[in-house]
């Protein structure tokens, strides 16, 4: 069992960004838990998320000359990953993109060091993989190669409607098409092994039975 791993997860459920109940998510499932990231809204948690991300790509092996962060919550991602980074000893350039292009100023889509070399894509979570393939397009626009995906939960979950489960969760699919690992600080095991390690006598517990039967239904290994 990976502590970082373990620890990642206890903060997230600290702060409230992991939440457990009845969560219906954007695939129309209802979920016994729910993570968002949006959640990390203040400096000293940004701060702690940023030192998670930045450990877990050092950990990784993954080499690496830059981030990118894709709009809107990989912005913050990408430009607090790179301080944390650098406070490690790792001062790497980041970039970020804009939805709409300006036609003024400095103008078009992209923000931040110029893009070039490796580079992490930055982001939350991968639902569809929209995010991830917008963001490959851009890179490579630019001569640049995406080298790997940085995200902090993976749910190991099938997509598709219930009655066409894929074979393989949007993670995986993602990394199989660009050919580039996906790297998350935390996933559905880590999460599964954090309420069995509370106890019978946590509050978590009664969630126990209900996301074992999730991950049955929807999960991957």
């Amino acid at each position: 069992m990976n502590n970082l791993r373990q620890q990642f997860i206890a903060f997230s459920v600290e702060t409230g960004v992991l939440r457990f109940g009845e969560f219906v998510t954007k695939a129309g499932r209802t979920s016994p838990y729910f993570f968002n990231a949006g959640l990390f809204n203040d400096g000293a948690t940004l701060g702690k998320l940023a030192d998670f991300y930045a450990q877990t790509l050092l950990d990784s092996g993954v080499e690496f000359d830059m981030l990118f962060g894709p709009a809107y919550k990989g912005i913050t991602l990408a430009s607090a990953t790179a301080v944390a980074l650098a406070n490690k000893g790792r001062n790497v350039p980041f970039a970020f993109n804009r939805k709409e292009a300006k036609d003024h100023g400095e103008g078009g889509t992209l923000i931040g060091a110029k893009l070039q070399g490796r580079v992490v894509i930055v982001d939350d979570v991968i639902s569809a993989g929209t995010s991830v393939r917008e963001s490959v397009d851009m890179i490579r626009a630019a001569g640049a190669a995406p080298c790997a995906v940085l995200i902090a939960l993976d749910r190991m979950e099938r997509s598709g409607k219930d009655d066409a489960l894929s074979a393989h969760s949007a993670v995986q699919e993602v990394s199989q098409i660009y050919n580039m690992p996906v790297i998350s600080i935390g996933n559905l095991a880590d999460l599964m092994d954090y309420i069995a390690n509370a106890g019978a006598k946590s509050e978590l517990a009664q969630y126990k039975n209900a996301v074992t039967a999730y991950r049955e239904r929807y999960g991957v290994t």
